[in-house]
């Protein structure tokens, strides 16, 4: 089970996980959180370039899901680790963003994947609930939307010694 890196010691799971593509090529994923108006035990700083060097010496395609709010904070990791990983994937704000592109050392970015689930909604929530909730402060219990689901992401293209040759925006309407 792969989990944030810097969740802490505590938190079940990895926060790198390696898989073999049918053609032999090991791949990486990796998951941190960012620390930019987030709770996170640790910051994405603190962790990142060993985990990198980690997951480099196991596979040469390396992914970085960062999970943050910020959309300075995943452009700036993005070109912190430009030319030592394949991809850097920001992911949080169920908004997938138009700024997919491949940085000077190889790698490929995108601020926000965006979000697989029902799009007549506020991030995949019934939208009166999240209103009700945001405007009175009181707790709702959330239920799932209904209808419109869409499938976001990205599709990387890269050689197999990981470095990033293309990446396209992906959305699938169901």
């Amino acid at each position: 089970m792969i989990r944030p890196a810097n969740a802490g010691t505590l938190t079940p799971g990895r926060g790198v996980a390696v898989v073999q593509t049918p053609a032999g090529v090991g791949v990486a994923v990796l998951n941190v959180l960012g620390s930019l108006f987030l709770d996170t035990p640790v910051s994405p700083w603190e962790v990142i370039d060993e985990l990198v060097e980690e997951a480099r010496r196991r596979a040469p395609v390396v992914v970085l899901d960062f999970h943050a709010e910020a959309t300075s904070e995943k452009v700036a990791m993005a070109r912190w680790l430009d030319g030592r990983v394949t991809a850097v994937i920001g992911t949080h704000t169920h908004v997938q963003t138009n700024d997919a592109r491949i940085l000077p050392g190889g790698t490929a970015a995108v601020t926000d994947a965006g979000m697989t689930g029902p799009h007549d909604s506020v991030i995949g929530v019934k939208a009166e609930l999240a209103i009700r909730r945001m405007r009175t402060r009181l707790p709702v219990r959330f239920e799932p939307a209904e209808g419109g689901v869409r499938i976001e992401g990205v599709v990387v293209d890269c050689s197999d010694d990981g470095r990033a040759r293309g990446i396209e925006l992906l959305r699938v309407d169901l």
